[in-house]
């Protein structure tokens, strides 16, 4: 089965000092710092039981500098897929896959 999400958190958290999961609406977020939540499940069968799951996660890095080391961190990390990028609000976000 997969790796708890604290496990996943802490990783991130060796990336930039501000990390969000699943932030709720209207919560101040601090700049620069990563955004993530569970978007998929990978199950693979056998005797119609789920034997293996692999959580994959949507990580949003969001930084005011575009050019950033924080995106080629999360780049880095094991089944990391870039995905896009775009600007909002003057701020540069980075949207990677990442299985855990």
């Amino acid at each position: 089965m997969g790796q708890p999400r604290s496990e996943f958190q802490t990783i991130l958290e060796t990336l930039t000092t501000h990390v969000y999961f699943q932030p709720p609406t209207g919560l101040t977020m601090q700049y620069p710092c990563i955004v993530y939540n569970w978007d998929f499940e990978d199950a693979q069968f056998a005797g119609n039981k789920p034997y293996r799951r692999d959580k994959r996660y949507q990580v949003t890095v969001i930084d005011g500098d575009p050019d950033s080391l924080i995106p080629d961190k999360v780049g880095d990390l094991p089944k990391s897929a870039f995905i896009r990028s775009f600007v909002a609000d003057k701020l540069n976000h980075y949207v990677f896959s990442v299985y855990y």
